[in-house]
């Protein structure tokens, strides 16, 4: 287990340590997610209340496209340097490779979007409960967006447009994500409680931690092989 764990964490420290050399590249998702979701108040008008309704949906959705943004280069790297081949080819269990490169990429972009959530929060004058519900989903949800993500990116890995079929094939997926992360920010807006869509999502979570880094190594024998 201690093996599995530390094979895990090297992936995704090396991952970091590779990020950390393209600092631009890696800041952009979550400079996408501030612009994109700074610009909706100039499109609707400064309304307080309008502004509080679209809140939640705007971060949501900002979120899921910044996510998306860096998912088509999660193994283009690797594999135009031979590297994947080489994890593919050692003792190591690809299933924690695969869960490795996934940690890394949730701590490169979801984790940042987390931490930028209460600034845009208090940007679309959110109430202090509603933010901290915003922040809670985002932390359930954005790991979702990468082990989901990272499927898409291991079956369209090497393929001509693989960005465009990667959106094709992970946006549908991560709707219910979209939704209940959504939902849980409404809910708590009209007095109800978020606990509901919360549990949905830890759900997903758990489905997903299970189940993508398994479906993502089988991607990867076949688009390498």
């Amino acid at each position: 287990m201690n093996s599995g764990i530390g094979v895990l964490w090297a992936v995704a420290l090396r991952d970091l340590r590779l990020a950390g050399r393209r600092r631009v590249e890696t800041a952009l998702p979550v400079v996408f997610f501030v612009v994109a979701a700074s610009l909706f108040p100039l499109g609707v008008g400064p309304e307080p209340q309008t502004l509080r309704q679209i809140a939640s949906g705007v971060v949501w959705v900002s979120a899921l496209l910044s996510a998306m943004m860096s998912l088509n280069t999660l193994f283009a790297g690797d594999h135009a340097d031979g590297s994947l081949e080489q994890m593919l080819l050692s003792s190591e269990s690809m299933v924690l490779i695969a869960a490795g490169k996934s940690l890394a990429h949730w701590l490169l972009t979801g984790m940042p979007l987390i931490l930028a959530s209460p600034l845009i929060g208090m940007f679309f004058g959110m109430e202090p409960r509603s933010i901290g519900i915003l922040v809670l989903s985002l932390l359930l949800g954005t790991p979702v967006l990468s082990l989901l993500g990272s499927v898409g990116a291991a079956l369209t890995l090497g393929l001509r447009s693989g960005g465009v079929l990667l959106l094709l094939l992970v946006l549908p997926l991560c709707i219910p994500v979209l939704i209940f992360g959504a939902g849980a920010v409404s809910a708590v807006d009209v007095g109800l409680s978020a606990q509901g869509h919360l549990s949905l999502l830890a759900a997903l979570l758990l489905v997903a931690a299970l189940g993508a880094p398994l479906a993502t190594a089988a991607a990867l024998r076949i688009s390498v092989s």
